[in-house]
């Protein structure tokens, strides 16, 4: 029999429903797991073991009672230091925040959690400000790959990835911006979706941002997903209230029109293994049934280059407000990031930026619009270096290896990363799933399927 720390969401659920476990021993298992793992990997930012134990004890209460306030009602979970949660200072990651005050309320998306009853364990890491891809934080310190400690989770969802990865507990709230549930995920060989604008409330809402379930099963995270999308009026850029099924069920690849994208030509060139993988998943669908495409590459220098200018210029917006003595407590690889060149732009050099994100915008969705799913990588790299900030270590090249993921928080479409093998080196490599604007339940369908389809994968890392 499984450990308690191995069952997913849905096992652990099904096991509340029948009385054969209780939440308190899932809290209890999952908060040793935690304390086994996070000497090695510093995956979090703050651990409840208290009010988490309460909170198990409270579900306990509900299922003996037969009154759970959902299928959730017990799973322990874990939300990114970003997401605002009640009692907890959200200091974005940066030692600039480390006097922030709690939170007095929760986001929209820890609310839902928490009238699901899922028992909080605490909050994940994170880099300054998410905009980094890396694990590194100048607040936070290294956070580490559970797969191969000496290796990058990627970012900016850092802490959340390294806990999936390490069993902490079976589901993980992460946010994305340009790639920050996704990236994680294949370099810690999870699922994370990164939903449509909009289809997960969020506060506040930001042009691309999203929060997403990061998890081990495309199962775990529908779960999440139909706790995740109920409505929440402090999100002006919510999407209507839609009536989804949220219960998944493998997509029928029969006559699909599939696109394989393999080339962005922009950014760092694809590693060989990751190409192989994504090309392999693409034939397992072809051998189903699926119709495959070759999809060439619709991101030009300047769409990349706008993307990375725009990013720049909010951050030094943000940046440049802060008092001198705070700004000395920012990593110094993202202050000179936002600032090298973001201190010279004039109005009119910023406007030419967000016309290329939107031009980056209308490219993504036309490419993607003549196909029912499209399959690419992920990131077009395995895991680096865990203390690098990013791959080059070039704070004006901080961002090369987003290619395949920031085009679609710009065209608001879902996307996900499914992990389909690992490299030779044990590293592991996800396949990204990328949908029409608003398809999710389709994004995940598809991303089972492949789930099912992959070949055999390796044991989840155990500690030391």
């Amino acid at each position: 029999m499984a450990e308690i720390h191995e069952l997913s969401a849905v096992e652990l659920a099904q096991a509340f429903a029948r009385g054969e476990l209780s939440p308190v021993l899932a809290a209890a298992a999952a908060l040793e797991r935690i304390e086994r793992w996070e000497p090695r990997l510093n995956a979090m930012y703050r651990v409840h073991r208290a009010g988490a134990l309460g909170q198990a004890r409270a579900a306990e209460a509900r299922w003996k009672g037969g009154k759970p306030l959902s299928p959730l009602d017990g799973v322990p979970l874990t939300i990114k230091e970003n997401v605002y949660t009640r009692g907890d200072p959200a200091p974005i990651g940066t030692r600039a925040n480390e006097d922030t005050p709690p939170q007095a309320a929760d986001a929209p998306p820890a609310a839902r959690l928490r009238e699901a009853g899922c028992v909080l364990l605490g909050k994940s890491t994170m880099p300054d400000y998410g905009m980094l891809s890396s694990g590194l934080s100048s607040l936070h310190g290294v956070t580490r790959n559970p797969w191969r400690p000496e290796r990058n989770t990627s970012g900016s969802s850092s802490g959340a990835g390294a806990a999936a990865a390490a069993g902490y507990a079976p589901l993980h709230l992460g946010t994305d911006i340009g790639g920050s549930v996704r990236l994680p995920a294949t370099h810690c060989g999870i699922f994370a979706l990164k939903p449509s604008l909009g289809r997960v409330p969020i506060n506040p809402p930001y042009m691309g941002r999203v929060a997403g379930p990061m998890t081990r099963t495309v199962a775990d995270a529908a779960l999440m997903m139909a706790v995740l999308s109920k409505p929440d009026a402090r999100d002006f850029m919510a999407l209507p209230v839609q009536d989804i099924d949220w219960e998944i069920r493998a997509a029928n690849p029969k006559g699909l029109r599939i696109g394989l994208l393999t080339d962005m030509q922009v950014g760092l060139k694809v590693e060989a293994q990751i190409k192989a993988a994504v090309v392999a998943a693409a034939r397992a669908l072809e051998k189903a049934g699926a119709e495959v495409h070759e999809l060439k590459s619709f991101l030009t220098p300047a769409m990349a280059d706008g993307m990375c200018r725009f990013f720049e210029a909010r951050s030094y917006n943000d940046f440049v407000q802060l008092p001198k003595e705070r700004q000395a407590k920012v990593l110094p690889f993202v202050a000179e990031w936002c600032s090298w060149r973001a201190r010279d732009f004039s109005g009119r050099d910023v406007m030419q930026a967000y016309g290329q994100v939107m031009a980056m915008r209308e490219a993504a969705i036309a490419a993607c619009q003549p196909f029912d799913f499209v399959l690419s990588p992920v990131s077009p790299i395995l895991a680096y270096e865990a203390e690098l900030p990013a791959p080059n270590n070039d704070p004006h090249d901080a961002l090369p290896h987003i290619a395949f993921t920031v085009p679609y928080n710009m065209s608001e479409q879902p996307a996900a990363s499914v992990n389909w093998t690992h490299s030779a080196e044990g590293l592991p490599i996800g396949v990204q799933v990328i949908g029409r604007r608003f398809d999710d339940a389709g994004v995940l369908r598809m991303s089972l399927l492949l789930e099912e389809a992959r070949p055999q994968q390796r044991p989840w890392p155990e500690p030391a």
